[in-house]
């Protein structure tokens, strides 16, 4: 049972595409930057986020340090633990965080560079924008794949699949591993990221919109440059961290559940293995003809420009469907009609949850529409009818998500549902959440466009460019906003179903620490010897059922985690943002000639504030992710992790789209006023809608967003502790 030769497609995908990342790379660095007030603006907001990046690389690199000795310990001192983690952690956090540098580096040279384009043709703009945002999509796909495809051929030499099967569980277990260093760096990137960006908005627009009375982007407010470097940190860098870990993270558990699933069939189980990892590398050649597809017209409506992206997405996802079939039959799986239809159910599951996060955030719907006509009442309507939008917008994706999982367990299992299939129905669940996510080069692209788009806007704000360039760079902003809504709908999707796969995989690492590192494989499970028990005897062993206290306990210990640590993310905008606001008030009021112009503001002074609240308030919540589920293990055990998993789960998901929606649904009713609605920029409705709006910018870009990550980083801390919970729990 070798790897098949197909097999190489995956690498040679990998490197196509950073191939096309880099000539959409160089074809950007091409472009003219404007004039010398743009190219000035652009190298503030770049050396703003170098500096950034800089330091929270050195806090994040001391603490990969701490936790790669504690996981050698567990390996080399306790015996706990694969030999391979601690390595494995670090190439996971290391590719992480080079995918949201690459991102943002081109994001910070593509702004002004957009914003030029802007001033020949719409068209011109949306597609720098977006070839310059698919950059961190192909840089997040290509060295996601590339990471993957060397840990393939390195453990299978160590663990050599033709000589035991076991070896193949062993080999996608501890590969799984990898995703929990690029979790904890997503954590700390979106957390870290988010903290920063709202603190400046939030300055920025209270004391400069709503005191003084200028637009926003105006280069008089001192804090307009930290906001746009925030732009790129968090929404760019951030999010390409986010969903690097949510990429690999579904191709490794489907892995893992596929040789699980196939353990008494070998030649079944390496196709199983291959299978995600193979419609991941098409998924990447479809994504790059999605991302030529994409093109407008002068004069598009809002309409006009979310189908011009749409049809590249769509393009992208009927033709995997395609693919994914062929391959799947090549492949010759055990019913792998049934499981083409869960990959199937997971991509129509992600472009609903998308075009449901697009309905309550767009400004061309009624939510968002509704919360604009709120605001000519004052600032506590807006706020109760963004509140209300958001918590009716979890309907509909929690009910995708409960379909989507039904239906892809019961494909996969012949609609057969059979204790004895269960296994089979777990790896549909997870290879729907490899279709999701299966090009996400593109869509990651619609969504670091966002930031570029949003850039571009204040580059042309600032160098007080032409009335007919602002209103192309506002229409590609407006565009940018509801991109990035949908991305974070999309996002905290794919989270979900990663996170069900990785819960699943968490019983199969418990199975692979009887077996190989306690060295306990006729130790009886449910009365069968470990090496030969199914994942049901596993589960009736530790009595995983919600008659266990140990189980409720778990859950609620789940739910708890989900609300603090949102409420700590929450408070630590407030506390940065207050800050902010502090420093822009004296800036207004000791530099004489800033609003007249005379005077230029100390704009550096409020990117210092914004990194120093960020490095300070990201550490307590992103370490509470890395703890809760080792403490969870060594008092309850395998039955409390499970139970800890399933409430962040369940709450987790259902609290993060009720942020990202009620966020973006403000942000947007905001700029629906500023088109001339409600009397248009400045008036009392307007002032009331950027209230909504700063109360929503740490709802949207700051606590939703990242407790996807800490959906996923729980997952993956369990996963790589189980030796913990299985050696050394009280109860």
């Amino acid at each position: 049972m070798n790897v098949l030769p197909i097999f190489w497609l995956v690498p040679v995908s990998a490197v196509l595409a950073l191939i096309f990342a880099w000539f959409f790379f160089k074809q950007m660095m091409k472009a003219d930057e404007g004039n010398d007030t743009m190219k000035k603006i652009a190298m503030h907001v770049r050396k703003g986020a170098n500096a950034y990046l800089k330091q929270q690389y050195k806090v994040v690199g001391i603490v990969f340090i701490i936790i790669t000795i504690i996981f050698s310990i567990m390996a080399y001192g306790l015996g706990v633990q694969n030999p391979w983690v601690p390595f494995a952690f670090l190439t996971g956090g290391f590719f992480s965080a080079l995918a949201g540098f690459f991102g943002m580096k081109t994001a910070t040279y593509a702004s002004s560079r957009a914003a030029q384009a802007a001033s020949k043709s719409l068209n011109d703009g949306l597609r720098l924008a977006f070839r310059s945002g698919a950059v961190m999509g192909l840089v997040v796909v290509g060295l996601g794949l590339l990471d993957i495809s060397i840990w393939f051929f390195v453990l299978n030499a160590v663990y050599p699949v033709a000589s035991d099967t076991h070896n193949l569980l062993i080999i996608t277990t501890t590969m799984l591993t990898f995703g929990m260093g690029a979790s904890t760096q997503a954590l700390f990137a979106r957390v870290g990221g988010g903290i920063f960006t709202k603190a400046a908005d939030v300055g920025a627009d209270l004391v400069g919109k709503v005191e003084a009375g200028i637009p926003e982007d105006d280069p008089r407010n001192p804090a307009t440059i930290a906001d746009n470097v925030g732009d790129n940190v968090g929404d760019v860098a951030g999010m390409g961290a986010d969903l690097y870990e949510s990429y690999c993270g579904s191709i490794l558990a489907t892995a893992a559940l596929g040789a699980a699933a196939f353990l008494s069939q070998p030649d079944q189980a390496i196709k199983a293995v291959m299978a995600p990892m193979l419609i991941a590398g098409v998924g990447i050649i479809l994504s790059i003809l999605g991302i030529f597809l994409v093109k407008t017209k002068e004069g598009a409506t809002m309409k006009n420009l979310l189908n011009s992206l749409g049809f590249g997405v769509n393009v992208s996802a009927v033709l995997i469907a395609i693919f994914a079939f062929v391959i799947l039959w090549y492949l010759h799986i055990p019913n792998y009609l049934g499981i083409w239809a869960s990959i199937i159910t997971g991509l129509v599951s992600g472009i609903l949850i998308g075009q449901s996060t697009e309905y309550y955030t767009a400004s061309a719907y009624k939510p968002t529409k509704t919360i604009a006509a709120a605001s000519q009442t004052g600032p506590a309507t807006v706020i109760i009818s963004g509140v209300g939008v958001g918590f009716i917008s979890t309907a509909f994706p929690l009910i995708i998500i409960v379909i989507g999982i039904t239906l892809a367990f019961l494909f996969a299992t012949g609609f057969n549902f059979d204790l004895a299939n269960l296994s089979h129905g777990l790896y549909g669940i997870g290879i729907a959440a490899v279709g999701m996510l299966s090009t996400l080069g593109i869509t990651l692209a619609t969504d670091a466009y966002g930031p570029i788009a949003d850039n571009a806007g204040g580059n042309a704000e600032m160098s007080h460019l032409g009335p007919e360039v602002r209103k192309r760079t506002d229409a590609l902003d407006s565009l940018g906003n509801t991109t990035a809504a949908t991305g974070k709908g999309f996002a905290i999707g794919s989270a979900a179903l990663t996170a069900l796969a990785l819960l699943a995989a968490y019983i199969e690492e418990v199975r692979i620490m009887f077996v190989k590192f306690l060295d306990k494989p006729m130790e009886l499970i449910d009365g069968i010897p470990a090496k030969d028990a199914s994942f049901i005897n596993y589960i009736h062993h530790y009595e995983v059922n919600l008659m266990n206290p140990m189980v409720i306990a778990g859950v609620f210990i789940g739910v708890m985690a989900v609300f603090l640590f949102s409420g700590l993310t929450m408070n630590a905008v407030g506390r940065a943002a207050g800050k902010m606001v502090d420093e822009v008030r004296r800036q207004f009021r000791e530099i004489a000639g800033i609003m007249e112009g005379k005077a230029e503001p100390d704009y550096a002074r409020c990117v210092a504030i914004s990194t120093k609240a960020a490095q300070k308030e990201m550490m307590l919540p992103s370490l509470l992710a890395l703890l809760i589920p080792v403490i969870v293990g060594l008092i309850f055990g395998v039955p409390g992790v499970v139970g800890l998993l399933v409430g962040t789960i369940t709450s987790g998901f259902a609290v993060a789209i009720f942020m990202a929606n009620a966020g973006g649904a403000w942000d947007n009713a905001k700029k629906y006023i500023e088109e001339g609605n409600y009397g248009g920029k400045g008036s009392p409705a307007h002032k009331a809608a950027v209230t909504g709006d700063t109360v929503g910018d740490p709802f949207k870009d700051t606590s939703g967003p990242s407790l996807n990550i800490l959906i996923k980083l729980m997952s993956m801390a369990s996963v790589v502790t189980v030796g913990v919970a299985v050696s050394y729990h009280l109860f």
